[in-house]
């Protein structure tokens, strides 16, 4: 932490003060044991840490308050929020801060999630978040992490002690107006990313068609479950994929590390085309499925996942991604995942080869995937020119808060 303080002050020609001299107070929640889904208008809730995580709030991320509870109405969630994780499994989610927007009532606080009251006269809201999400706070952060293996925590005491750059308010907001109107291209681009999404799925389920019949019958081999070898390596080996990998939008590669070479990690090395699908996460993220994609060297994957082959006298591999990723099926794993928790539910080989899935000719196969391609493309720009601007938005808040010029903000 000492040495984190001093590299910041290398970098920044401002004086720096703990966080917590801009704060009124730091509130935490109550995380009583709640039903899984999440609660109707008129009921309530408590939110998940995956509320805040995104890095924006997610107010359809909570669980509903059984009704033999009773809410607590002081720790109600309001518009304009600041808040924090102070608690995840990931440790690159710790800390990850975001202020609310407008949001439905009767949500709650978890006990994993902080909310920072600011001093009105000394800190913009806004810029609160971005200080919290810079990089400087960030690196602090990461050297206070205090969990074991499972869960990762910092403290508000923690908190309290972050170091950061002492802005004016004034200089405050014109940082938020420089963030503000990038961030309003980025919510533009997002706003036509989500609509593609929506027309995609529509799209999607209009081209899937045919007899019904179990995935088994359209696999070279059973499903497969990973690897997890306990040394890994810096430099060399092969690389193994982490559960990261899988996302909403298919196969990503990160969350890679390097393991040893050996004859038993060769045994689940993956080819172009292989299909994964996520056996134990979350409820909501089980039984995500992506079509893993060479990355330029050999590649294992772990335990926490299972590989799908298709038979390609049967099935293509895109048309099978394509069919695990629809809504109809997604229930049916999700229906079968067995846990004691829900942050952490398992589905079994079985489940899968069970499923019943609409397998068309070969020829509709491509159709159905062709069909699709074009809208994946313009998705993809969309997407892309969405991260340049958050690399951009990134640019200006470290400049500003190291006491540069904002050259970038008219990027």
């Amino acid at each position: 932490m000492r040495g984190e303080a001093l590299n910041l002050r290398r970098r920044t020609s401002r004086m720096l003060k703990p966080l917590g001299s801009l704060l009124v107070d730091i509130e935490t929640g109550w995380s009583p044991a709640c039903e899984a889904y999440p609660p109707a208008d008129d009921e309530w809730g408590v939110i998940r840490v995956s509320a805040v995580t995104s890095g924006r709030f997610a107010p359809e991320e909570s669980k509903r308050l059984p009704l033999s509870l009773q809410p607590r109405p002081s720790l109600e969630i309001r518009s304009g929020d600041v808040l924090v994780a102070r608690a995840n499994g990931a440790r690159s989610l710790v800390g990850v801060a975001c202020r609310v927007g407008e949001t439905r009532p009767r949500l709650m606080l978890s006990d994993k999630i902080l909310r920072l009251v600011p001093a009105p006269e000394l800190v913009d809201p806004e810029f609160l978040v971005t200080l919290i999400s810079s990089e400087g706070v960030r690196r602090q952060i990461g050297n206070l992490l205090n969990g074991g293996s499972g869960q990762n925590n910092i403290s508000q005491a923690d908190i309290r002690d972050l170091l950061v750059p002492d802005v004016s308010l004034n200089e405050q907001r014109q940082i938020v107006a420089a963030h503000a109107s990038i961030q309003q291209r980025m919510t533009t681009l997002g706003r036509g990313v989500v609509k593609m999404g929506n027309a995609r799925r529509g799209l999607a389920e209009s081209h899937v068609s045919g007899p019904l019949v179990s995935l088994v019958d359209v696999l070279a081999e059973k499903p497969k479950n990973g690897f997890s070898p306990a040394e890994t390596h810096e430099w060399s080996g092969m690389l193994a994929l982490g559960l990261g990998c899988l996302t909403r939008e298919g196969f990503v590669p990160k969350q890679l590390k390097y393991v040893p070479d050996s004859p038993m990690a060769r045994r689940f090395r993956l080819s172009d085309g292989d299909l994964l699908m996520s056996r134990a996460n979350t409820r909501e993220l089980v039984g995500l499925v992506g079509r893993y994609r060479d990355v330029g060297h050999p590649c294992i994957y772990p335990d926490l996942m299972m590989r799908l082959r298709p038979d390609p006298s049967r099935c293509i591999p895109e048309y099978l991604e394509l069919v695990l990723s629809l809504s109809s099926v997604r229930r049916d794993i999700q229906a079968g995942a067995r846990g004691t928790s829900e942050s952490m539910v398992k589905i079994s080989s079985a489940i899968v080869e069970a499923l019943r899935v609409p397998i068309p000719s070969l020829s509709e196969q491509k159709r159905a995937v062709e069909a699709i391609s074009s809208l994946d493309a313009r998705i993809e720009k969309q997407r892309a020119v969405a991260a340049k601007l958050s690399v951009i938005q990134q640019g200006v808040a470290e400049d500003s808060l190291c006491g540069q010029a904002m050259a970038r903000a008219s990027v």
